[in-house]
């Protein structure tokens, strides 16, 4: 590519991210999503406990699922960051909704808007310490609306896992013989 034509490609660049923050100071409202608090969530240590994240998506707008249907999209993640000996488990997205939309109607695009729930394992290991840990990350997506979409936002996610010692295990006496020995 000569000289020319990166300056090119760099000012068509500009001009889509100037356009784009225009249309969002015109229509007056940004994109977002939030978070519902999430409870204290209970965990036994070496077991695996579930917790769901919920969230919402601004009313007009959609989000890329976390498996879009083009390489070009960029798809919502949850990444987390958790304390050692925290062990995450899978992480459970639902499915999107395919939709299609004015600016590309020939073309379904596989969205999540309005309220949408990530479920998530966290198995804390038999070496945590009991107490309380906050479990941080963020949710990156790409929000946008019937006309275009934004530059992709990262949303702070966070919650209070309380570590609890495992069940005691019940140990059984060995059998005995039926047999009375004098």
């Amino acid at each position: 590519m000569t000289l020319r034509e990166h300056t090119n490609a760099a000012l068509v660049g500009l001009a889509v991210v100037l356009l784009t923050a225009a249309g969002w100071a015109q229509t007056g409202k940004a994109p977002s999503v939030s978070m519902a608090p999430v409870g204290l969530v209970t965990a036994a240590r070496t077991t695996q406990t579930n917790v769901d994240l919920n969230f919402r998506v601004a009313s007009g707008f959609h989000i890329n699922s976390n498996t879009p249907k083009s390489e070009f999209l960029i798809p919502t993640a949850l990444k987390m960051d958790l304390p050692t000996d925290i062990i995450l488990g899978k992480i459970d997205y639902p499915a999107g909704q395919d939709l299609s939309f004015p600016f590309s109607p020939d073309e379904k695009l596989n969205v999540y808007s309005g309220d949408f729930t990530i479920a998530l394992a966290v198995h804390p290991l038999h070496s945590v310490v009991p107490g309380k840990y906050v479990m941080h990350g963020v949710l990156r997506y790409q929000a946008c609306d019937n006309a275009q979409c934004f530059p992709p936002k990262t949303l702070p996610v966070s919650f209070e896992v309380k570590v609890v010692k495992e069940p005691a295990t019940h140990h059984t006496n060995p059998a005995q013989s039926p047999h009375v020995h004098n």
